[in-house]
Order: C-alpha cells, then sequence, then structure tokens
C-alpha cells in the first residue's frame, strides 16, 4: 500500500515538477512532500531526512530555506488542480487564521498574540489561510504570515529574516486576506461566497471591499455590531434654533445586532446531514443596513455611523446556548436555509487547519526565515492536495461499486421474460 501512494504521488507530482526546472529540486521536492505524509511524528526537515536513504539533510535544508527558484509556478499548479476538484459556484472561498507555536523570538513573524486555536495569546506565528472548499472536501490554496507591528516597526529584524521588502509595511489580516483572495481572483479559481469568522466580519473596510469586487460573502460580527432597520430613512433634523441642518440623517438609531434580533421570529433549520444525523439550530434572519456609513454627528448621540450597505443578519442560536451572529450580502430572496449552509460551511477550513499540523507537521518547520517557512507551507498544502484527490478518487470508486452492485442486485431480482 506505501509503495502504491507514493508512486501515485510521483505521478501526480509531475505538472509541479516541471516548474522547478533543476533536476536536484525536482528530487528533494517529491522527498520532502513524500517525507511530509510517511511515518514519524516530527516532520521538521532532520527527522525527515533521518528516515529517509534517498536525501541527505543538507540537501533538503538548501532547497526549503536557501534554494533559487521560484514558488509561483507550483502554487499556480496547486490552485489549477484545486479549482478542478472543488472549483464551482457552489463553493466557499474561506478565510481565515491558524496559530504556529513557538519558543523564542528569532523566528520570522513570531511574537505573544492571539491565537484562535488556543482561544488565548501565545508565543506564535499567524498565517492568514485562504481554503477552497466544496461541501466537505476542503482544499488550502495559501498560508501567509502576519507580521505584527513589532516586527515592521524593525526593518534590520526583517531583513535578517529575509522578509521581502515589497511585503515589509504592516498589513492587518484583513488586508492581507483580501491581497490573496485578489490573486485567487487572478489566477481563474471559481468559487460562490467569501465566508469568514468575525476576526475578519467585523473589519467594514474588509466587507465593503469584497463587495466592490462584486463578491458574495458571508461573515460573522460580535453580537455589539451597529445596524438600522432596513427601511431606514435618510432625513433633515429640524432645528429649533441657529442654521438649519445641511447634511441628511437617519429617521431612527442604530442598535447592536442582537438587540435588532430580539423581537424576530427563530426556527429550527437544519443546513445539512453530518455522521451523527442532521445538523441543525435555531436561526432568525432579516434584512438590515449595516452602520458602517461615513461617521457624522447625529444630535445628542454624537458621532455615528451612518446606514451603509442592506444586508442579511442573521442569528444562530445554538444547543449549549450560545449565540452566534452574522452579516450576508446574499440576494433578497435567499431562503433562511441556504443563509444558514453558507454561514456554516466555513467550520470545514479549522479540519484543514487541524489536518495539516496534525498529520502533515504545518507547525513543525524550524526555519527562521521568511522564504523558508512559506515553501514549507506549500509543500503542505501540496501533500494535503495529494491526500484529498486520493480520498475523492477513493469515494468516487466506492460509489461506482456500489451503483454496478446495485444495478446487478436490481437485474438479478428482477422477473425473467419466458
Amino acid at each position: 500500500m506505501e509503495e502504491d501512494w507514493q508512486a501515485d504521488l510521483e505521478q501526480w507530482l509531475a505538472p509541479y515538477l516541471d516548474g522547478l526546472g533543476n533536476k536536484t529540486r525536482r528530487k528533494m521536492c517529491p522527498a520532502y512532500i513524500a517525507g511530509l505524509i510517511g511515518p514519524g511524528d516530527r516532520k521538521s526537515i532532520q527527522p525527515m531526512a533521518a528516515r529517509s536513504d534517498a536525501v541527505p539533510y543538507d540537501r533538503l535544508h538548501h532547497f526549503i530555506g536557501a534554494g533559487l527558484w521560484d514558488k509561483a509556478p507550483l502554487e499556480a499548479t496547486l490552485w489549477k488542480q484545486a479549482d478542478d476538484l472543488v472549483g464551482g459556484d457552489g463553493s466557499g472561498l474561506i478565510i481565515d487564521d491558524t496559530a504556529l507555536p513557538k519558543k523564542g523570538k528569532a523566528s520570522v513573524g513570531v511574537a505573544p498574540q492571539y491565537a484562535t486555536a488556543l482561544g488565548k495569546n501565545a508565543n506564535c506565528q499567524t498565517m492568514v489561510s485562504v481554503t477552497l472548499a466544496s461541501g466537505e472536501v476542503p482544499l488550502m490554496l495559501s498560508l501567509r504570515l502576519f507580521l505584527p507591528e513589532s516586527w515592521t516597526s524593525d526593518v534590520a529584524r526583517m531583513d535578517k529574516a529575509g522578509v521581502p521588502h515589497a511585503l515589509q509595511d504592516y498589513r492587518t489580516k484583513p488586508e492581507i486576506a483580501l491581497e490573496e483572495i485578489d490573486r485567487v481572483i487572478a489566477a481563474g479559481v471559481r468559487f460562490g461566497c467569501v465566508l469568514a469568522d468575525a476576526g475578519y466580519g467585523l473589519s467594514a473596510p474588509f466587507r465593503q471591499a469584497l463587495t466592490a469586487r462584486s463578491l458574495c460573502w458571508a461573515v460573522g460580527i460580535p453580537r455589539h455590531q451597529k445596524v438600522y432597520p432596513a427601511d431606514v430613512q435618510l432625513i433633515f433634523p429640524v432645528t429649533g434654533r441657529g442654521r438649519p441642518r445641511v447634511r441628511h440623517v437617519p429617521n431612527v438609531t442604530s442598535v447592536a445586532a442582537h438587540t435588532m434580533l430580539e423581537g424576530t421570529k427563530w426556527r429550527q433549520v437544519s443546513w445539512r446531514k453530518g455522521t451523527k444525523g442532521r445538523l441543525t439550530a435555531r436561526f432568525a434572519a432579516i434584512r438590515v443596513r449595516i452602520a458602517d456609513g461615513a461617521p457624522q454627528r447625529i444630535g445628542s448621540a454624537g458621532a455615528q455611523h451612518m446606514p451603509g450597505e442592506e444586508a442579511w443578519l442573521v442569528g444562530e442560536h445554538r444547543s449549549n446556548g450560545e449565540r452566534k451572529y452574522y452579516l450576508s450580502n446574499l440576494p433578497t430572496e435567499t431562503p433562511i436555509k441556504v443563509l444558514a449552509g453558507a454561514i456554516k460551511a466555513r467550520w470545514i477550513c479549522e479540519q484543514a487547519h487541524q489536518q495539516l499540523k496534525e498529520e502533515l507537521g504545518l507547525d513543525h518547520f524550524e526555519g527562521r526565515s521568511w522564504t523558508g517557512l512559506h515553501r514549507h507551507a506549500l509543500m503542505s498544502m501540496m501533500a494535503y492536495a495529494f491526500l484529498q484527490s486520493r480520498r475523492l478518487a477513493q469515494a468516487g470508486r466506492k460509489k461506482k461499486s456500489l451503483r454496478t452492485a446495485t444495478a446487478t442486485q436490481s437485474a438479478s431480482s428482477a422477473p425473467g421474460h419466458s
């Protein structure tokens, strides 16, 4: 069985190797990915090389950390294969981030920062992730390091870690995500909706940039996100004295998302079938105007954000009592079941993060450079795409066998003709 996957890997990697050119690199790439997929708890370079007789440590280390090769052709191949496997109007492009815990302070981008997976601050690197997913099949397209201000304020430190000069300015995670989304779109990857959690959804510039690109989106928000009723009107306020007002103001004040949904009807919604039966929760959804327009002084309320884009405000009441809130610019006629399905489709990226770490050693890289980390991440994503393609092929074979067996059984049980 082991020989089978290694033979399949060699064939599957052929289009990637075309982009590497050099004979040595064409040998190192399969060896590195085989090391990530193969047995062994630790997937850093030294133990992977120790488990293989084929490649020495120094060559494998040079290939990832210092070799002069461009990862763009390999990335383009990965994206094309991902699009072929799961791309389409029914697919989601999921934006998230994942933390790689680290010791010390020399590894590029490492700093005490919030790690979502740990639910607390930790010394770690944070990578913004872009995942293309259809149903329960995710494929990771991009992992790009977020640089905290403790790094972007220290040019010498960034130069020492090999951070490209074009990427040394501070960027927020939503800004990094938008740059990656633009690259994905330019590459022709097909998807129907951008999905993100509240870490990205709370950013008005992020939501507005997605709309400006004519993209559908469904994102988490904090419960205190301000919204207006969908029928909010802009009026000239009547002034008792002084000069008349020259700017419109809303005829009602904005309220927190959780307040807006208090009087709304909640209903039980099932969005898909899970391993233990139908997945259900209570949802409520209404049309609103998001309070993310230009700030303006509104009477005694002081500076408030004006009504912005019209969107769906969705609330989720989980069985454990937890409540979550979302915004989506999906069309007005979208059924609540479709809204719930889009919102809940985001979870699959967490499974991808977990598998990349536990099965393929995404967080095992011990180098300190920008180039080395991103090349290791690319190799991990390629290894993951290979495994996903095998799983899909196997699932296809099982379905075909089941259909054939069912047809044979039906034919054998059908009455004969005399």
